[in-house]
């Protein structure tokens, strides 16, 4: 396995992924969609998920494909970036056939960034409006870190934010993650200088800071539990993991069960009742499986992977801005 040549999502050809942030509410939206519909599945881990039109995604559920998967900010507000993604679809004659009418299909999952220092005194709610220009801005590059859904997003110890990572396997099948890592637990061993993540890192994508040679101890007191005595209930790690494999539904259920193994690897502790952990699975399916009995296995330990990796690169990659309630691991580092 290597990584894909923009170490993305967007190394699944076809793929788009947009963001847009609002620098005062702290918060912002990510869009992935395609030229095509999507095959998707969902699998929730988390005690605390906020959703739109996962149901739908279920394998015994009759809707073929969806137009996009929307991660945003925002909390239960934040559900209503996925309605500004399906009006825009809607105009552009996106959607499930009716008829004569059209209904585009924008599953969505959200994380809770209310308490992290932004402006949230809106009148209107501005996810709509965000949704709206994520998906306009929609192509193969766009920015890690403080950006899009991983904007306002914060983890036990630093900030967090958007992440992504991507791997071409033997096959030639390529496999992506896309996360906004904002869990209750650390994506950094005790010591705060290295990424639970590190045995899967590839090149210096993350810092190349190595494993942590302390090994595992108790960790310390969360930073984020003792600025923010509310956010008990306030977390969640949201993915999307995407090939170019042609799966089915049952098929992108199992990837995406098998992708959080990567939220596993990354965050300690993960899957919590507070965390609402979330993965999405896509597929293109550009490129049909051969029939070897292990390859959908492979495929699902390569999101793992990605979703390791994506989530480190998150954190990695978050900046400071003002009114900030925790810094970012470079910053701790002096970097």
């Amino acid at each position: 396995m290597r990584p894909g040549a923009r170490n993305l999502i967007t190394d699944v050809a076809g793929l788009s992924v947009g963001n847009a942030q609002d620098a005062a509410l702290k918060s912002g939206v990510t869009v992935v969609t395609a030229a095509a519909p999507m095959v998707a599945s969902v699998a929730v881990m988390g005690g605390a998920p906020g959703t739109r039109e996962t149901d739908l995604l279920a394998p015994d559920k009759s809707a073929p494909g969806v137009d996009a998967l929307v991660l945003s900010g925002g909390s239960a507000f934040g559900l209503a970036a996925a309605q500004g993604v399906m009006d825009a679809l809607h105009e552009a004659g996106r959607g499930f056939a009716v008829g004569p009418a059209r209904v585009p299909i924008v599953p969505a999952a959200i994380l809770f960034d209310l308490l992290n220092g932004g402006d949230k005194d809106w009148g209107v709610n501005p996810y709509p409006a965000l949704g709206q220009a994520a998906l306009a801005a929609a192509g193969e590059g766009f920015a890690l870190g403080t950006a899009g859904a991983g904007t306002g997003a914060l983890t036990a110890m630093h900030k967090g934010g958007l992440g992504s990572a991507s791997l071409v396997l033997e096959s030639g099948i390529t496999v992506g993650a896309l996360v906004a890592a904002n869990p209750i637990g650390s994506v950094t061993t005790p010591s705060g200088r290295h990424f639970w993540a590190a045995p899967f890192e590839m090149g210096a994508e993350f810092g190349g800071l190595g494993g942590d040679p302390s090994g595992y101890v108790l960790p310390p007191e969360s930073r984020r539990m003792a600025a923010m005595a509310q956010m008990a209930q306030a977390n969640t790690t949201i993915a999307v993991v995407a090939t170019d494999a042609a799966l089915d539904k049952a098929q992108c259920h199992r990837m995406s069960v098998a992708a959080h193994d990567g939220i596993g690897r990354a965050i300690v502790p993960a899957h919590s009742p507070m965390d609402g952990d979330l993965v999405f699975a896509a597929a293109t399916g550009a490129r049909p499986l051969d029939g070897a009995p292990m390859q959908l296995a492979e495929i699902g330990h390569a999101a793992s992977l990605c979703l390791a990796r994506a989530i480190a690169r998150a954190v990695w990659e978050a900046t400071p801005a003002p009114g900030d309630t925790l810094p970012t691991l470079r910053q701790d580092l002096g970097l």
